[in-house]
């Protein structure tokens, strides 16, 4: 059973910083691209940065800069840094495992980022 369990999400004011965890079990990490997207109220989920097995990274323009995904696959855990958070960062973070290779993939429940004063 594939297991997608994030942690870190709370509420910061603006400026301030965060740290998302996601913890995968169930499938074989190192191979996976693991990924964060979010979802703000009344809009479509989206990319907010992903990692190969390999360590390449990719990032939404609207966070370069500012977070940063590593991952540590002797934990099966990916990581999300955020730091000087926005107002417009606020939204459902989400964990997401793709198999480059057979096209499977798999969603965590998501954590609640919430950036305000």
């Amino acid at each position: 059973q594939v297991q997608l369990v994030e942690s870190g999400g709370g509420l910061v004011q603006p400026g301030g910083s965060l740290r998302l965890s996601c913890a995968a079990s169930g499938i074989m990490f190192r191979i996976y691209r693991m990924g964060w997207y979010r979802q703000a109220p009344g809009k479509q989920r989206e990319l907010v940065a992903s990692i190969t097995g390999g360590g390449s990274t990719n990032y939404a323009y609207s966070v370069k800069g500012r977070f940063t995904i590593s991952r540590d696959n002797a934990k099966n855990t990916v990581f999300l840094q955020m730091n000087s958070l926005k107002p417009e960062d606020t939204a459902v973070y989400y964990c997401r495992a793709d198999d480059l290779h057979n096209g499977r993939g798999y969603w965590g429940q998501g954590t609640q980022v919430t950036v305000s004063s």
